[in-house]
């Protein structure tokens, strides 16, 4: 990844403001105005001694600040919600474009921000909050952190259509997720998944998404309406699951292949301690930090009780 340009504090502020909904950019842009033209047209006060000069200059040169700012900074936060607005409505109609497509070829023909901005509105409409990195993450290759019930997810985006994905990518985003405390990781791509990337994460918070499977759940939310039907659920949701799939799959037998395989997933056993209903965990520090485990219910009351999953 290329070196980002140096930017300035105007255009910092611009991208910040770029982030929130465009209706909180324009609320900035009036409260703003309002603040600083109140400082510039207060009247400065007479200044007869030493002391009071200071003062009066320093009183001046806020005025004067105030004065610029009055215009200055209400445009940068109107031109940072225009920009918001414009992404949203380039989300909406790339999700809409691609959602009614018939095959995943769809993903073929989009740039790699194309893929990551339509992995990130899916994900909004899995009800995540979704901050875009474009690859600036903890390691240069996260682009998206999600954050649901308090716990935070990376995703990383591979919009690859000649070459697999391989275990390296996986085993990365896994050591990210250890070193930053993250509950769980997606790997989504257009194309497919190495053996080596599968059996990686099996068994990890780790969710590998093909291009497939990727177009069945954007359909699925688009033909259902149901903002928490896109993405398969959170490795928090659904224990010991992974999008595992055969190349040969259609998206509608790879549903139903996913279907099965939460099916065969094993009930909570008992505690080996005090035979109390276990619950799935996921452990946020040491070694295993990623990896699920069962725990006991009692914890609260001191039972350390756990099984491996």
């Amino acid at each position: 990844m290329s070196k980002r340009r140096k930017s300035s504090p105007a255009e910092d502020l611009m991208d910040l403001v770029a982030m929130l909904p465009w209706w909180m950019g324009v609320a900035l842009a009036v409260s703003s105005y309002w603040v600083l033209h109140s400082v510039a047209s207060r009247p400065l006060p007479t200044a007869t001694s030493a002391p009071q000069i200071v003062q009066f200059a320093a009183n001046g040169l806020l005025q004067t600040l105030a004065t610029f700012g009055q215009y200055l900074l209400p445009v940068i936060c109107l031109i940072g919600a225009l920009v918001s607005a414009l992404r949203r409505h380039r989300r909406r109609a790339l999700f809409e474009s691609t959602s009614t497509s018939s095959s995943a070829d769809a993903l073929h023909g989009m740039s790699w921000q194309e893929f990551e901005i339509l992995v990130g509105e899916g994900f909004r409409r899995r009800g995540y909050s979704v901050k875009e990195l474009g690859g600036g993450g903890a390691d240069g290759g996260v682009d998206l952190v999600l954050t649901k019930a308090g716990e935070k997810s990376f995703v990383q985006c591979k919009q690859w259509i000649a070459f697999k994905v391989g275990v390296t990518t996986v085993r990365e985003l896994y050591g990210v997720m250890a070193a930053h405390g993250a509950a769980g990781g997606f790997v989504v791509t257009s194309g497919r998944f190495t053996k080596e990337a599968l059996a990686f994460a099996h068994g990890r918070n780790i969710r590998l998404i093909d291009g497939p499977a990727l177009m069945g759940l954007l359909r699925e939310a688009r033909g259902k309406g149901d903002r928490n039907t896109f993405s398969p659920a959170s490795p928090s949701e659904a224990p010991g699951s992974q999008t595992v799939k055969s190349p040969g799959l259609t998206p509608q037998a790879t549903e139903v292949a996913i279907s099965a395989a939460k099916t065969e997933l094993p009930a909570e056993p008992p505690c080996p301690r005090c035979s109390k209903p276990m619950v799935r965990r996921v452990a946020k520090q040491g070694s295993a930090a990623g990896k699920a485990f069962w725990g006991c219910s009692e914890f609260s009351a001191g039972c350390r009780g756990t099984r491996d999953i």
